[in-house]
């Protein structure tokens, strides 16, 4: 598990050169979560905009090492949100990825697990009423998501059980959560952090020439920086301290496009 205290992990960005000292000579390979890391959480997905400026420092690092985004986005929509060719994508978790010379699917036999509970769910907050105002939900190929940030507070309990409830009538599905959100995935031994290593040894990276980072935000990216543990640098997004895996850390989105900056300025000049 990770870290069961809130602890303030260094500032990647104001100790970058301690951050440096420990790639030593090996080349990083960059794995970014999108909502709330390089794009600023909003009110609905489709708010949450890439500024071009974070476009731009991933474009200036995927010249110099491999980038792969790893989000709970629909594959399809992470890779027009973030609308730059050649990288690696992973939605879904990582159920669903795609890349140069890649292509990998996972729980493909639950597909209709998650359209029964989808349904099912639809009809549960119909039942609701006016209450249910508010709460979004995103079919997503491999998961379901519900989204409370514009729900009334009143009702968010009543829909976390609910999800949980679903969740237990259908065992092939478990939920999960993270900032005002709750999903439906297929349970099975996969996340973030299995989504990475997984990419790492299909690249070709699972080797000590290669430094794997991670920089993510939320509960689900835990996962990942649990994978990197002694293997990798791992650094979170987040105002304040939270409990984490991660060793490094950044404030908001903007700081983390400054650091992206930073890095690919270090690595130019190696």
């Amino acid at each position: 598990m990770y870290a069961s205290t809130p602890s303030a992990p260094p500032s990647a960005l104001a100790d970058f050169d301690a951050l440096a000292a420990t790639m030593g000579d090996r080349r990083p390979a960059l794995f970014l979560d999108y909502d709330g890391t390089l794009a600023p959480i909003a009110a609905s997905p489709e708010l949450a905009v890439l500024d071009e400026s974070a476009r731009a420092a991933v474009r200036r690092l995927a010249a110099l090492c491999t980038v792969a985004f790893v989000s709970g986005r629909d594959l399809d929509n992470l890779t027009a949100m973030v609308g730059l060719e050649g990288l690696i994508y992973a939605g879904s978790h990582g159920f669903d990825m795609r890349g140069p010379g890649l292509r990998t699917q996972i729980g493909l036999e639950y597909l209709s697990d998650l359209e029964m509970a989808d349904g099912d769910l639809r009809t549960q907050l119909a039942d609701l009423g006016g209450a249910a105002r508010g709460v979004l939900v995103e079919r997503k190929r491999f998961a379901i998501a519900i989204h409370t940030r514009q729900a009334s507070p009143a009702i968010k309990p009543a829909v976390t059980d609910m999800v949980r409830a679903l969740a237990a009538s259908q065992p092939r599905l478990r939920a999960t959560g993270g900032k005002e959100l709750l999903e439906l995935r297929p349970n099975m031994p996969w996340d973030k952090g299995q989504a990475v290593l997984a990419l790492l040894d299909a690249l070709g990276l699972d080797e000590a020439g290669t430094l794997p980072f991670y920089l993510g935000d939320d509960e689900t990216d835990e996962d990942a920086f649990q994978a990197l543990v002694g293997r990798g640098i791992g650094i979170r997004v987040m105002e304040r301290p939270e409990p984490t895996a991660a060793t490094w850390r950044l404030p908001d989105p903007a700081e983390a496009v400054v650091f992206l900056n930073r890095l690919a300025d270090w690595l130019a000049d190696r």
